[in-house]
């Protein structure tokens, strides 16, 4: 498929009703947004299949479905850093930061760019290294414990970030290490815990949810018979 023929086809799934409901959940990019599901687009992604060149026109329409659809049919092994910088540098909502980030995560420049991004100011573009480090978390098996244990101080650091895309990626990431094994879930509970401490000092609203929600999950049943099962296999 064409990406005009793509681009028309998204306009006409356009739902003003789903964009007033997005708004409510905090999704308002700043480009334009046609209110298409990503059950919707995950179909036409199937439809399209993998397609390098198409991606980058569809993400150069700057229409937020485009965009997020780009990320579903790119080849993570044909993105460039020069491709990834460009299109962080235009997130403008946290649900294309959560989406396009399932794709960095394959590409071989996630590492390299986790430790760069966390470092950047602006809300998305650091939002995108914790969610990065959430999902490589989640499904990475290559990575080993001290792998992922060299996260924690980059969490820690970012831990008093007020601001609400960027302490909820934060938790996300923490959370998300505490529940691979046992004892990663032991060393997230110890770097919350180093967090609650290091907030008697700095008295972050932001480090105290973050500490707070991260140990009640990773301490909690459900997590601990998830891992106890994992850990008899």
């Amino acid at each position: 498929m064409r990406h005009e023929e793509i681009i028309k086809k998204l306009k006409s799934m356009a739902n003003p009703k789903n964009v007033a409901g997005m708004a409510r959940f905090g999704i308002r990019p700043a480009s334009k947004i046609l209110g298409i599901s990503i059950w919707e687009l995950r179909k036409l992604k199937k439809d399209i299949g993998t397609d390098h060149a198409l991606a980058q026109k569809l993400w150069a329409t700057g229409v937020h479905e485009a965009r997020i659809l780009a990320s579903f049919i790119e080849d993570p092994m044909k993105v460039t850093e020069k491709q990834l910088d460009r299109w962080v540098s235009d997130f403008d909502s946290w649900d294309i930061v959560d989406q396009v980030s399932q794709l960095i995560a394959h590409t071989p420049h996630v590492i390299k760019k986790i430790k760069e991004w966390s470092k950047r100011d602006e809300e998305f573009i650091k939002r995108t290294a914790f969610s990065l480090i959430a999902e490589l978390a989640w499904w990475e098996k290559k990575m080993t414990d001290r792998d992922f244990e060299k996260f924690f101080q980059i969490i820690k650091k970012a831990s008093t970030d007020e601001r609400n895309y960027v302490k909820k990626a934060v938790n996300w990431a923490l959370r998300n290490i505490g529940k691979r094994n046992k004892t990663l879930n032991k060393r997230a509970i110890q770097v919350a815990k180093e967090i609650q401490s290091a907030n008697r000092r700095t008295n972050s609203k932001s480090a105290r949810w973050i500490a707070a929600d991260a140990i009640r999950e990773l301490t909690g049943e459900k997590v601990q018979k998830r891992l106890l099962i994992r850990s008899t296999k």
